[in-house]
This record gives C-alpha cells, structure tokens and sequence, in this order.
C-alpha cells in the first residue's frame, strides 16, 4: 500500500516536548529565591496529585524536573557587603540623567516588572562588584551608570 493512503495518528503531527532548557552557569539564589523554588516544587507536587488528565500531568511533571533540577544545584549567596553590589542587593543608579532602583537576584526570581533583575542580565553584570560613587560601563559607555545607594535588601534574604 501506498504511503499516501496510511492512516497516521494524530502524535505523529505533534511537535517533539523537550526538557525545560536550563541556564548555563551557576545557579546563584538568595534565601528567598531558594525558598521560592521550593515552594514551586511543593506546589507542583500537589498539582500532579490533584490531576487525573495525563496531558496535564505531563505538563506539570516536565515542570517538576526543571524546578527540582534548579532547586538541587542552587548555591545560596551570602548578602553583599553594605556599598558594594552583589546578589540579593538593592541597588539605586543614575542612567541617562535618571535614577532607577533595581534588586539584582538569581535567574528564577527575577522580575523586571518588579524590579528584580537577575545577576546574569546585563545591567546587573555592569553593576556587580561596583561600590556607590562609582561610575560603571555599560552599552561600551565608559561610564554611563553612577552607583547613587547599594544596600542589602532585606526580602531577599527572608
């Protein structure tokens, strides 16, 4: 029989499901982030519990894996030195005449929305290590960012 004439089922059109990709690199969090992720992993245990559609479980378990994975290989961050910008601090800037605040976190619990930047964003990266008054590169602006305050922000360490 002609290969034009064979029924093929409906999973043959569906798009291959892959693993969650993963960051390259470390996997640095504050207190906070580690305990977010574990509260993803609680929760998502209890979803596929709860759930009697196998999509669905499906779904839920590949999550599963990438939150357990993150959790496993998190290495928590001590809080930065008051005046000097590390993970979990709380940073405040001047960009182009204007004064921002951000908090430079680990890559799950950034929100830029929020103002939580992941340390492996660029801008954090720019800010790393800098002290206040100082002034850092950014977009090959020799020293387009001035550091105004850095301290630890207490809900990343919580």
């Amino acid at each position: 029989m002609s290969v034009a004439f064979r029924r093929e089922s409906d999973d043959e059109h569906k798009e291959p499901e892959f693993e969650l990709p993963i960051a390259v690199g470390p996997n640095l969090v504050t207190p906070r982030g580690l305990r977010l992720l574990g509260e993803e992993v609680t929760r998502l245990e209890a979803e596929i519990a709860a759930t009697t559609d196998a999509e669905t479980r499906k779904k839920s378990q590949r999550r599963l894996r990438y939150f357990h994975t993150r959790q496993s290989t998190a290495e928590v961050q001590a809080p930065p030195e008051d005046g000097s910008v590390g993970i979990g601090s709380r940073v405040t800037y001047r960009l182009n005449n204007a004064e921002k605040t951000i908090t430079v976190v680990g890559g799950d619990e950034a929100d830029p929305a929020l103002g939580c930047v992941a340390f492996s964003a660029p801008l954090a990266r720019a800010l790393m290590g800098a002290e206040i008054g100082e002034r850092v590169e950014y977009h090959d602006r020799e020293d387009a960012i001035e550091i105004v305050a850095v301290k630890t922000d207490p809900e990343t360490q919580a």
